[in-house]
């Protein structure tokens, strides 16, 4: 029955990060969560192994995401070399602010961002655009910020970039398109941070630090063959909406994580 779970959950989670370009990691994270605290071995650590393998799943995601709108000329590539120095450095302070706080305080970090993006979701205002584009000054401190967040809440980052793209006057395929490719500087320092620093944690066997390799292996294999199926979706519909029932289902969400998970 897990195998069954996990890979809805990775199906889930790879159409959303092409579709929606906010990562799985909203999804993997609380399906984690309530996945690993029904075990005794990795109850005690399950939202912080839950944030882990989200990330690590997106080492696999974002690749198959990134070809799929690279292949369209979406991906402004210039864009994402300038925040990834500041997103790589960022996903490692993330992690270590991560490792140092409870599972509920973890948990109530993650509803509360999931509150955030839900409200923005549901309202659906656009930004309002900049007279230029960002600096590389800009763009490296914004990188910085998005960075941290989405290793300390598991995701690949895409609610943060996308709108920051957007108010600088990005074209909303490339945005999307773009917060793809920037997911995985984050993925790659968020999971070798969270293997690094869960390496002295009482752990099962099947841990590498705080990641869940069955988990990484059944959600990684179903989120790729879902990821460029969403990445095709957005660039013949209209995702409004999708975000606003996905950003309601965040605000459900939310409620339950900040009303202390698992419990």
């Amino acid at each position: 029955m897990i195998w069954i779970e996990l890979a809805l959950t990775g199906l889930t989670a790879g159409f959303l990060a092409g579709y929606l370009g906010i990562g799985g990691g909203l999804v993997l994270v609380p399906a984690l969560t309530f996945l690993l605290s029904r075990d005794p071995a990795t109850s005690a650590y399950a939202i912080h192994m839950a944030v882990a393998t989200s990330l690590s799943t997106m080492l696999l995601t974002s690749l198959s995401s990134i070809r799929s709108h690279h292949r369209r000329g979406a991906v402004r590539w210039t864009l994402a070399w300038q925040l990834a120095p500041g997103l790589l450095a960022g996903a490692v302070l993330g992690a270590l602010i991560a490792d140092q706080i409870s599972g509920n305080a973890l948990a109530a970090v993650f509803g509360v961002f999931a509150l955030l993006v839900g409200g923005h979701m549901i309202a659906g205002r656009a930004p309002v655009e900049h007279d230029r584009p960002a600096g590389v000054l800009a763009n490296t401190g914004a990188g910085v910020v998005f960075g941290a967040i989405s290793s300390l809440v598991g995701i690949g980052g895409g609610s943060m970039t996308v709108p920051w793209f957007l108010w600088h006057g990005v074209r909303a395929q490339q945005a999307v398109a773009t917060a793809a490719a920037c997911g995985y500087p984050i993925a790659v320092a968020g999971t070798l941070s969270f293997a690094w620093l869960g390496r002295d944690a009482n752990l099962p066997g099947s841990t590498l630090g705080y990641i869940y390799l069955p988990a990484f292996a059944g959600i990684a294999a179903f989120s790729v063959l879902a990821a460029p199926l969403g990445a095709a979706a957005v660039h013949r519909s209209s995702p409004v909406l999708v975000r606003r029932v996905f950003g309601g289902f965040l605000l459900l969400l939310s409620v339950r994580m900040l009303s202390g998970w698992p419990g």
